[in-house]
């Protein structure tokens, strides 16, 4: 099994930014794909970004695109989620999810560990 662990969330004004981390500590080697998902309030978990170890191909709900980078430190086993120019539609939990798959999965059935989340708000 994969074990990971979401850090970086916090309170933002809109407009700002702020960088997530999801370090794997367990269970690298089965994965192919590291997904970034969020869930608001009373709200179903939705897809963010995606990226690949092997080449770092990366893929971005359309929410965020232009906004949020993804990126992947494979030394380090650790992946980042770059948010900037946030809105307060952003405010969720994120959480940080690893998949075998490797011809960018978006649904979360195609996860099969995730962390336990780092909450994100975003203020107007």
């Amino acid at each position: 099994q994969v074990h990971l662990v979401e850090s970086g969330g916090g309170l933002m004004q809109a407009g700002g930014s702020l960088r997530l981390s999801c370090v794997v500590l367990r269970g690298t080697s089965s994965s192919r794909s590291m997904g970034w998902f969020r869930q608001a309030p009373g709200k179903e978990r939705e897809f963010v970004a995606l990226i690949t170890w092997s080449g770092g191909s990366a893929y971005y709900a359309d929410s965020v695109k232009g906004r949020f980078a993804i990126s992947r430190d494979n030394a380090k086993n650790t992946v980042y989620l770059q948010m900037n120019s946030l809105k307060p539609e952003d405010t969720a939990v994120y959480y940080c999810a690893a998949s075998r798959a490797a011809a960018g999965p978006q649904s979360i059935s195609e996860y099969d560990s995730w962390g336990q989340g780092t909450q994100v708000t975003v203020s107007s």
